[in-house]
Order: C-alpha cells, then structure tokens, then sequence
C-alpha cells in the first residue's frame, strides 16, 4: 500500500525543465531513497513535496490527500516531517529546551495533532521531551548548549524533534551530509533503529551510495528529471542506465 504518490510532476523554470513526468510510488513504512547526479531534479522534486515549489503538471498526494498548494507547516499537521541538509535546531538553547519547543507548540495549538491532544499539562510534556531524547540517546547531553554538539549529535536533536511530532512520513535531505563516517554509521544505525521501532515511511534524497545501500529499500534513479530505474538496491548497482547517468559509465 501506498503512502505517497507522485504522478505525472513536471516543474520547468524557464527553458529548463527541472522535473518531466516524474511517476514515484512509496510504500507504507518503507524506506524509499531518491538517488541522482547533480541536476537529476531530486531537490526540485522535494521542494515540491514540502510544499515549496508548485508542479506546472501532475499530483502528489499523501494517504490520498493532495500537497499541492499546502503550506510547509500545513504539511507538517497532515503527519509529514523533513530533516534537511543541515540540522535545523535552535543554537542558542539548551539540547532539552530544544525538544521541549515542538511540544509545547503543539499543545498552544500551533501545530496541534491527533497525537498531542491528550497531553494537558507541563509535567506530560516534560515526561515526552525526556522520552524524546533516550529514543536518540542524547538523555546525557540533555543540558548541552546545542551549538557545541558534533554534526552528528545536532542531527540526533534535529530527529527527536521531528519524532515528537509523531510523523508518519520523513522526508529527508541527504541526512548524512558533511559528517564524518563514524558520525554517517551512527546516523544510519539510528535511522534503522526509528523505522523499525515506529514503523515511520521514510523517504531520503541522497547522493551516497553507501546510505542508500545500507538503509534503502527501494530506489528510483533519477537523471535530468526523469525517473530512468527502480528497483531494489542490489538490482540497480549494475544496472547499465545506472552506471552511465549516475557513475558516469564507470
């Protein structure tokens, strides 16, 4: 079953066509990586996702509602969270203010879900935030300035703030970029370890092979907009359209 479909996308700016009749089917708590050189369309295509960017053609739609022309923090009440390139935390609080920011907007009725409206007072809330934070293992670097956090450990904070909002759907923007491989390992392991635990659809934009490999279940390729395989990740690697767009025939 599906949880997300684009049909039929197109995006031109211009005379360039970004996006041409891009077709992708997501699985329910699978985890689907969107893989591509540079220009393939990945980043047009989930600016289109999130709310950023307006198809010229086509839909995608999420358990079977629409995206398109629904604002970024609308998308993010229907249940779909995104973890950008670089971690979106607030630098100057602490790790634990940080967590605590999502709940208690939520509970003000910013952001108000299905999950959080049984949470009453400030003590569930702190109870949430704590349960947050051992989900990613940062309980010990609770009281931690978050600036003075590794790139890794700012990605750990990014996500227990995007689990307290309890998505269905994360879509994730090469969430391993600039780490070092020890931190790439550790993100991985984790992102392993939320999908299996939540059963969470994850849906990654990515560009090294060796995330993709390790937690991807299904892969599209793409290449100057154009979706060219899917498959599972052991059937593209050898895949000739995949090593003539993506490993530039090597």
């Amino acid at each position: 079953m599906s949880i997300l479909e684009i049909k039929g996308v197109s995006k031109r700016f211009g005379g360039l066509k970004a996006l041409d009749d891009v077709n992708i089917s997501v699985a329910e708590n699978a985890v689907h990586a969107i893989i591509g050189p540079n220009g393939a369309g990945k980043s047009t295509l989930l600016n289109c996702l999130v709310g950023k960017l307006i198809p010229d053609t086509g839909s995608v739609t999420f358990q079977g509602q629409s995206l398109l022309g629904i604002k970024p923090h609308q998308i993010n009440q229907m249940g779909v969270s995104r973890v950008f390139q670089t971690p979106e935390i607030f630098g100057d609080l602490s790790v634990w203010e940080n967590v605590l920011i999502p709940l208690f907007a939520r509970r003000d009725g910013a952001f108000r879900m299905h999950a959080f409206e049984t949470i009453a007072n400030e003590a569930d809330i702190c109870d949430k935030a704590e349960q947050m934070l051992i989900d990613v293992n940062m309980q010990d670097k609770m009281h931690m300035h978050a600036a003075s956090l590794s790139r890794g450990d700012k990605r750990r904070l990014e996500m227990a703030m995007c689990l307290s909002q309890e998505p269905k759907l994360l879509l994730l923007d090469e969430p391993t970029a600039g780490m070092a491989r020890a931190d790439t390992n550790n993100t991985i392991d984790l992102l392993k370890e939320i999908q299996a635990s939540r059963n969470i659809t994850m849906a990654i934009i990515e560009h090294d092979m060796h995330v993709v490999f390790s937690l991807a279940e299904r892969v599209t390729v793409m290449a100057q907009g154009t979706p060219l395989v899917e498959d599972t990740p052991d059937n593209i690697k050898g895949h000739p359209k995949v090593q003539e767009a993506y490993l530039g025939g090597h």
